[in-house]
Parts: C-alpha cells; structure tokens; sequence
C-alpha cells in the first residue's frame, strides 16, 4: 500500500519525498544540527525552501560544517570568500547575520548549557502535537512562534521573524504539524497508551532525546541530523 503523505510533498522529486520521510517534523535536540537549521532557514527568507535544500551540501562545505565556534570567528577575509561561492545564496546580509547568528547562539549555549535546552523549553521540552486534517489549516505562524521570534531578536539574532521561526519549529520537530492522514503523523505521535505515546527531547542526555522514536523506526536511526550526542 502507498504511504499518504502530507499535501506539500512532491512525489517526483526525490529531495522532497527524503526530507518530508527522514527529517522534517522528528525531534533534533543536536546543538549543531540546530545551529545549521537557523541558519539554512535564515538564507531561504525571501526564497524557496527547496532552493536551499538543494545547496545544503554546498552551505555545510560552505560553513565548516555549521560549526559554531567556527563561523563565529568568520573574519571580512571568510566572507569576502563565501560572497564568491556559487554554490550558496551570496547575500552579504544573510552572510552576516549567520556569522551573527554564530555569536549569539553561542552566548545562548553558555547561558543554558545547550542551545537545545533553550529552545525546547519553550515548549516544556515536549513536542506539541496538532490534529490538522488539511495544509490549508496549518498556519504561518502562531503564538509560539511570535513569543520565540520576540525572544531570539531580543538576543540579537537576525532573520529570526514569526514565519520563520514557525517553519524552524516545525522541521526541527518542537510541533508536529504533520496532517492527520500522513503515516508520519502516527509514527511521531503514536496511539494513546504505547510506550512511544509522548515524543520528549531533553538535552543533552542522550537518554533524554527520542530514543523512543528511533527504536520505533528503523530507517530513522541512520539519521545523524537527530543525533543527541
């Protein structure tokens, strides 16, 4: 039987089929993994998302691996090279703000302990799961994403508006808005009283992240974008 998936997939593209089935909505509690999703979702403001997923590759060369510690260091010499790199968006403003971006979520690191705890505790470290029957119900942006949005520009990131930070939360797993008649709906949000019913993400302690939905899905255990480590 075919799997139903969300409205927004595209079936004749690959990319899209991979990222709605291996990544988008599964809980990340990686620092890093969070640090790349900022970034990559504040390069696409303005653009496609599928025009930066496509250059994924190309920006975690780009960027040392999303990195922190790295792109924080990023000096005019660094941007001035990226500025030139064909293979990413080469917009000295997003440019910047990622290497701002790098400054501040490591203050934030320092402060929480991990930016991860920072920003699942806006959610009490669990993912919120919404019964949407169709994409036409699912909104741009909400009061989480307005109150995340408020808080992260108070501490100086850039590209962090509503939209954008709902599009991050949604990815990154903090909400799943996955449509009811998705099987990816179920499988991050099983059935009142399995021993998966409540999808947590508690970092840093790998024993905290979503083991549960790895040991549940075999084909999610090869993803290291979900990694607690």
């Amino acid at each position: 039987m075919e799997r139903i998936r969300c409205n927004w997939v595209n079936l004749n593209e690959p990319l899209s089929t991979r990222y709605h089935d291996e990544e988008w909505g599964v809980p990340v509690c990686n620092d890093n993994a969070l640090f790349e999703r900022i970034c990559l979702e504040g390069a696409q403001a303005g653009l496609s998302w599928w025009t930066i997923l496509r250059k994924r590759e190309n920006y975690r060369a780009a960027f040392d691996g999303f990195d922190p510690a790295i792109v924080a260091r990023y000096d005019e010499a660094k941007i001035a090279e990226l500025l030139a790199n064909p293979g990413i968006v080469r917009n000295r403003l997003k440019i910047n703000a990622a290497v701002n971006r790098a400054q501040t979520f490591l203050a934030v690191q320092e402060e929480y302990s991990s930016f991860a705890d920072y920003l699942w505790g806006f959610v009490d470290g669990k993912t919120m799961h919404n019964r949407w029957q169709s994409l036409s119900e699912i909104p741009a942006e909400t009061e989480l994403s307005r109150r995340l949005s408020k808080a992260l520009t108070t501490r100086g990131f850039k590209f962090v508006g509503s939209t954008i930070c709902y599009a991050m939360i949604q990815a990154c797993g903090l909400v799943n808005d996955h449509t009811v008649d998705c099987f990816h709906h179920a499988e991050i949000n099983p059935p009142s009283g399995s021993s998966t019913s409540t999808q947590t993400c508690e970092p840093p302690s790998p024993s905290k992240c979503p083991e549960t939905y790895r040991a549940a899905n075999p084909a999610a255990r090869q993803m290291a974008i979900i990694t607690c480590a």
